[in-house]
């Protein structure tokens, strides 16, 4: 099974990003700056570049499902992560924006989200380790800002359930680590 995001977004719809936030680092790559000048730093100085969800896969041989990332701007390195088969089902959906009869977790997730007026601000893959993926949600609440630790899949997923599909990011370093 493999899905494709070829959907474009209009540059005039809402979206919880301003351009100030949007810029270009020292290569070319598109990175996101943070707007909250009062948050807590965090230990490392990191780059986050933008990455597209592409498709997901699932090939009999392999043990898990595939979500595949492609960097938005060149060199378009990939990343593909290991997903659970629920998650791989709910990311084809998100991609292909199927709704289901009833609604799942995700679809449940972001329902909720609209409903108190949080906005997902982003999707971000912060780190790999030993092949683990770590992730966290960037949300806006009517309260401020807000970050959860999640698993990548879900991040993504919500991303791609907003009515604008929010960015996800991923840390330069662990696109370098899948190319070194």
């Amino acid at each position: 099974m493999t899905m494709s995001n070829a959907d474009s977004v209009n540059e005039e719809d809402a979206s919880p990003i301003d351009d100030e936030s949007l810029a270009t680092d020292a290569t070319g790559h598109s990175v996101l700056e943070s707007a909250d000048q009062n948050e807590t730093p965090r230990g490392d100085d990191v780059t986050f570049l933008v990455v597209t969800c592409q498709s997901v896969t699932f090939d009999l041989g392999e043990p898990s499902p595939l979500m595949h990332l492609m960097e938005a701007d060149v060199p378009y390195r990939n990343i593909s992560i290991p997903i659970a088969l629920s998650d791989a089902q709910a990311l084809y959906n998100a991609l292909a924006i199927i709704e289901g009869r009833r609604p799942g977790t995700h679809e449940l997730t972001s329902s909720i989200l609209r409903q108190l007026r949080a906005d997902v601000i982003a999707a971000r893959i912060v780190r790999v380790d030993h092949g683990v993926y770590y992730a966290e949600l960037d949300l806006m609440t009517p309260h401020g800002r807000e970050r959860f630790d999640c698993r990548t899949s879900d991040a993504v997923i919500l991303a791609l359930r907003q009515a604008v599909p929010a960015p996800i990011l991923c840390a330069e370093e662990v696109l370098d680590s899948a190319y070194s």
